[in-house]
């Protein structure tokens, strides 16, 4: 096999898993130099990773890769995340996405720069989602009352006006459910966890490199999935 494949496929391997491939990690210094010195180590990677819907971003000398938008094989469809996560509805899921959205929010100061916070608590989080949903959930009655399985940032709005902050004051802290306005934010926290966006300490969140590998770049070139989701767009979701 030819070298600069056999390089470019050791690289793409490594992607695939959702790791990255780093030059302070020393499993992989050899692999991250490879694709910068070497053109066609770079350009088969690129060309394969292409082929096979993948996005690949850089931070802080390393690269990741992500689904491109519509990967129906290492993307999520809505169905996918909703069987993940334990969700029966469509509404369920965009209030998931909302919470991911405010979750970048939350980070970044403002959209022009890209000073961001070492942490953000897990309160901060449910106190932001509910601010920017409040002047949505106008006429509460009547949206209750005409209510089904539709979806638009009204319906996520009224799920999440209808939820109580907590089951528990103390038990259901950490436990991950559709019962509260907590459950949801940690059944979302888990979720970035487990794809390596967020690491959790106690409340507190903290971004990986992983997160401003996506944010810096996926989202400066795209645009937030959640306002075309909410919009009845695209059916698959992004990891």
């Amino acid at each position: 096999m030819d070298k600069s494949l056999e390089k470019a496929l050791d690289i793409y391997s490594v992607l695939a898993t959702g790791k990255s491939v780093s030059l302070k990690d020393k499993e992989t210094t050899e692999l991250y130099n490879a694709y910068y010195a070497d053109s066609e180590v770079y350009d088969i990677t690129n060309s394969l990773l292409k082929r096979l819907g993948l996005k690949l971003y850089e931070h802080d000398s390393a690269i990741f890769a992500t689904a491109g938008n519509g990967n129906k094989v290492f993307g999520y469809t809505n169905d996918d995340l909703k069987k993940r996560l334990g969700l029966r509805l469509n509404k369920e899921l965009y209030l998931v996405y909302f919470i991911i959205y405010e979750v970048l929010l939350e980070f970044y100061q403002t959209s022009d720069t890209y000073q961001i916070k070492d942490y953000i608590r897990i309160d901060e989080l449910i106190e932001a989602v509910t601010n920017e949903l409040k002047p949505l959930g106008d006429d509460i009655t009547t949206l209750i009352s005409n209510q089904n399985d539709s979806n638009s940032f009204k319906d996520v709005a009224v799920l999440w006006d209808s939820l109580p902050p907590m089951i528990s004051e103390d038990k259901d802290r950490n436990k991950a459910s559709r019962g509260s306005r907590m459950g949801y934010v940690k059944l979302t926290v888990n979720l970035l966890a487990g794809e390596g966006i967020v690491t959790t300490v106690d409340d507190r969140l903290y971004p990986t490199d992983r997160f401003h590998a996506i944010a810096e770049n996926y989202f400066e070139d795209s645009g937030s999935m959640i306002y075309e989701q909410l919009s009845g767009g695209n059916d698959n979701a992004e990891h």
